[in-house]
């Protein structure tokens, strides 16, 4: 489709300044995972293709505020704005900014369409798994988290964006519980798989990290 040509190659730029967890390449995994799901669900894939183009192009701001700005939100007006430019039509600007506002799940910011579930599913399975540990680290070098929180600290009463925000606390607070958020069949049967392999990554860097193995 000429539009997901067209939207890839002006949005690409954008992620220059990213944060390297949140960068195009993430864009890019999700838009495969996006296409895996997306045919086994039946999904329309215009819309869908779209909405994994444009979930993330408002990311920096979030990560500027230290959370204040929401992403998700601000993501779906500035897709709108790009879609409109390039005379989309309106019912497809609609639903894929439903996608991109519901893809994180938060509050009543409930993803309702086919595509929009996917969305979310496809985002919360590149935080998952072998990618997800590494997402997790470089997130955490980019806010001057350590490699592992001070064991005499309580990990669910430390803070996001700062020296306790490691790999680690990422999988305790989010990451071991996203396969209980998933959406589709297949996006469960995904997200259980990586979630054993994380499991054992994590068990084994405390293990290490305390001397024992």
């Amino acid at each position: 489709m000429e539009i997901i040509l067209d939207v890839r190659k002006e949005i690409e730029k954008t992620f220059s300044y990213e944060n390297s967890a949140h960068d195009f390449e993430h864009t890019l995994r999700v838009y495969g995972l996006c296409e895996h799901i997306g045919k086994i669900e039946k999904a329309d894939m215009k819309v869908l293709l779209l909405s994994a183009l444009l979930h993330d192009i408002s990311r920096h701001e979030q990560d500027k505020s230290k959370g204040k700005v929401c992403h998700a939100e601000l993501g779906a007006v500035k897709a709108r704005e790009i879609l409109i430019g390039k005379k989309v039509s309106t019912s497809i600007i609609d639903a894929v900014c439903h996608c991109i506002s519901t893809h994180r799940f938060r509050k009543n910011n409930i993803p309702i369409s086919k595509e929009a579930k996917i969305l979310f599913d496809a985002d919360k399975l590149d935080g998952i798994g072998a990618v997800g540990i590494g997402r997790s680290f470089m997130f955490a070098q980019s806010v001057g988290a350590t490699l592992h929180n001070d064991k005499s600290v309580d990990i669910l009463k430390t803070s996001d964006y700062g020296k306790d925000d490691t790999a680690y606390r990422e999988y305790m607070v989010k990451l071991r519980h996203v396969k209980d958020r998933m959406l589709t069949k297949e996006g469960l049967r995904m997200a259980i798989e990586r979630s054993k392999f994380m499991d054992l990554f994590f068990d084994r860097l405390n293990k290490e990290v305390d001397g024992e193995l």
